[in-house]
Order: structure tokens, then sequence, then C-alpha cells
């Protein structure tokens, strides 16, 4: 089997500068999805026809094993995949998919390619409730396929017919090229239609199969932001319907927003409005509270994740709280029973377990030991403008509120910190170190008053 995706359309509608065959889906470009879909067909040979957008295409997708063919100008989808023809091989079979169709699923690719089988041609149709802008299915009184028209070449009595083309087919290589060869473009849009080639297949007498998708929507194409964000919600709940089949729960499975991969363990939550990115896994009994974002992650069993945090290239031990209103930045690895409060940030940092930064601290390029605590309003100064140094904080150290550590600078393990210092040496294990001005109160003392 080899595939031709057919991904040169400019998409007007979308009004975008980025061609329309890379807006995304779940977070990455339609015709990634398209790829997708033909790789899992272990497919021998995967060419796309790019026409608008030209490189840009190439450049977004980097992947040395697609084959390439520009179709300029566009001229029709017959033309789009005659470009393609100088990358197929004779004795195969070819798959035709489109790169704004991007929810096309393996398992009805595989009926269709099964039904082409002894070189048959196979046609991948859905019947619609509203067939309004499709080509209509035509069939004689023996129910064969005869034709296919396009709704602006169709009578009044063909446009009832409810059965589409939904541009997906599977015919022998060389089949098509002879095919292919022969349309013509006398037709309203002046163009070389893909399905003129039925009519020559009908008159060869080559058997003529067609296959309905295992859902309507898998055909769904996209020409408009409207459309888009239609699809995205419909991949977005067959997301979430998967990850409840296999026993997570989702509050709501319809405000929940996977752009990449998300694997779960046992018993895991997932509040509403949350956004996973890139690679995330969630151990058992992990619960995510409302609107957090979480991109490339690891988090232990029985963490705890409060609303509105943000947790990106992080991993996390087991039975860790964080938030709300947190943010671990890259870098951070979290022990076991690592507690972050609100407005906590962390960043390119180790902190090991049982150590606490429960409020309004910044944590960056450190080192934390176990059974830490961190008072609220700590920060690791860590950059002096032009280069960054680590902190160095030991075992059971105790860090008071409002306290500064300019990198770079080790606590001993067991040292106590008093409020409000700023540390700017080494300070020694098991001891407090203070570093404050003197207070003092000034007798008689008025505050001044605003001149009228």
């Amino acid at each position: 089997m080899e595939v031709v995706i057919l991904a040169a359309g400019q998409g007007k509608r979308m009004r975008s500068v980025l061609p329309k065959v890379l807006q995304p889906i779940a977070g990455r470009p339609m015709l990634a999805h398209v790829i997708g879909a033909a790789r899992a067909l272990d497919a021998a040979r995967i060419c796309v026809v790019y026409g608008h957008g030209g490189e840009v295409v190439r450049e977004r997708l980097q992947d040395a094993a697609l084959r390439w063919a520009r179709q300029e100008p566009q001229l029709g989808t017959g033309h789009a995949v005659q470009q393609a023809l100088p990358e197929l091989s004779d004795g195969e079979m070819a798959l035709v998919l489109y790169g704004d169709v991007p929810l096309i699923g393996a398992p009805t690719l595989r009926r269709l390619q099964a039904a082409a089988g002894g070189g048959k041609l196979a046609l991948l149709t859905v019947e619609l409730p509203d067939p309004t802008g499709y080509g209509r299915i035509l069939r004689d009184a023996g129910g064969k396929v005869t034709r296919i028209v396009e709704e602006k070449d169709a009578s009044a009595e063909q446009r009832r017919v409810r059965e589409v083309n939904t541009g997906i087919l599977v015919a022998p290589v060389a089949r098509l090229r002879d095919w292919l060869g022969r349309i013509g473009n006398d037709n309203a849009q002046g163009e070389y239609y893909l399905t003129d080639i039925i009519g020559l297949a009908v008159a060869e007498g080559v058997e003529i199969v067609t296959v309905q998708p295992d859902a309507v929507w898998e055909t769904l194409g996209v020409n408009s932001k409207p459309q888009l964000a239609e699809l995205e919600r419909i991949h977005q709940r067959n997301i979430a319907q998967r990850l409840m089949d296999a026993g997570v729960t989702v509050l709501d499975p319809a405000r929940i927003d996977v752009r990449g991969e998300l694997e779960c363990g046992r018993d895991v939550e997932i509040d509403v409005g949350c956004v996973f990115e890139g690679n995330v896994e969630l151990g058992d009994d992990v619960r995510v509270g409302a609107n957090c974002v979480i991109r490339n992650a690891r988090i232990g069993a029985g963490t705890r994740i409060a609303p509105f945090s943000h947790i990106e290239d992080t991993v996390t031990g087991r039975e860790c709280v964080i938030g709300p209103y947190a943010r671990t930045r890259p870098g951070t690895t979290l022990g076991d029973d690592v507690h972050l409060g609100n407005f906590v940030e962390v960043k390119n940092s180790a902190i090991a377990d049982h150590s606490k930064a429960n409020h309004l601290a910044y944590v960056g390029d450190a080192d934390v030991g176990q059974r830490v605590n961190i008072g609220a309003g700590t920060i690791t100064c860590n950059y002096d403008g032009a280069n960054k140094f680590r902190t160095i904080i030991e075992d059971d150290v105790f860090i008071g509120s409002d306290t500064q550590l300019v990198a770079p600078v080790r606590v001993g393990r067991g040292a106590t910190l008093g409020a409000g210092t700023t540390l700017t040496k080494d300070a020694p294990p098991e001891q407090l170190t203070v570093s404050r001005a003197k207070q003092i109160t000034i007798a008689g003392w008025k505050r001044p008053v605003k001149k009228k």
C-alpha cells in the first residue's frame, strides 16, 4: 500500500497566513494527524502533494521519510494526484487521503484497504441527512456504482441522493495512472476531478466497492475556523471517552484538552478546564484540579495538583501537593511528599523528599535537600545579569520568611536562617544565621503632611 495525501489547498476561508493543512487539531497540524493514520497502515510510501504555503508545509513537518510533490497551479483533485504518480509503483495499490480531513481513523482505512483486494476500486462513502456540497454517488438499478457527480454539475434529482463521496479511495496504481491521463476538465469548475475515474473504471469493467466509515465525523473536512473548532471538540470528546473507558474520572468530558499523549494510572481524577500538552504521565490516584496546564511531565502516584497550577518539563515523586497557583518550570524534579503552595515557582531545581515551600517563593537553579522548610517570600537570587549560579540547601534546613539567598551559596545541614536574611556567604550547619539591619525607633518623628 502506498499513500497519497492531497494537501495543496489554500483555505481562503481560514483567513490565515498559515496554510490550511497546518492549522492545529489538538496542538498538531491537521496534516500530521493524516500522516499518522497513514503510518498506522504500515504504508510503504507516503507522498504529500503540497501547493499553497509552499516550503512552509515541508519545513513544519520535517520528516525525511515523506515524499513530496508540488502542485502548481492547482487544477483539481485529479491533477493533484497526477503530481504524485512519479513517486508511486505500478505494482502497488494507492490510498488517496486529504490533509484537511484530520480525524480519519486507521480501522476504517484498513477496511477500505481490504475491500480493494483483487484489483478493485474501493470508495469511502457516507450517508448524510444534508449532503449539500458533496459529490453524489450514483448507482444503477442493481445497486452498482456508475459514477460520481459533483453538486455543481448535478441535476435536481441527483442532488436528492444522500450517499456522498468522501474523496478517499483505494485503486491500483497502474490503472490510476492510465485513468488520470484520460480525464478532462469539461465541468462547471474547469478542473480535473479525481472522481471522473469512476466512469472510466465502470467502462472497463473494474469492480467498484464502497465502504462506510466507523463514524461520520471521520470524513469531515475543514475549510473554516468554525469547522476547525467543531472537529477539535469532536476529537477531544473522543479522547475523553477513551480515558473514561480506561477508568479515568473526567469530571466534564466537554472541558478537557489533550494536545499530545496522556497516560493515566488507576483512579486518576481530572477536573474541568485542564490542558495536557506533549507527553504527560499521571500515576495512580493522581488528582488534577480545575484549570491546570501540564506539559511534558511525569506526576508520581497520589500527588494532588490544586487548581490553576502550571507544570512544565517536571518530574514529581509520590504524594506531592502542588498549588493552587503554583508553577514548575523546565528542569524541576520533586521527591516524595514535596509541598509547593500558592504562588510558588520552581525552575531547574531538585527538591528532595518531605521539603516544603508553602507560600510565595521562588526556587531557581537550586538543589534542596530533605525536610527543608522554605518560608514565605523566600527567593534564590540565581542570576547576576549575565550568568546563573546554583544554590545548595542541605537537609533539615529552616529558612525564615522574606529571605534572599544570593548564589552561589550553600546552607549547611540543619541550619536556620532568620526571617529577612540576605545570605551572601555560606551558612554553617546547625546554627542560626541572621543578616538584617538593626531595628531602631526615632523618638519625636512626625509623618510629613501634604502642603496645601
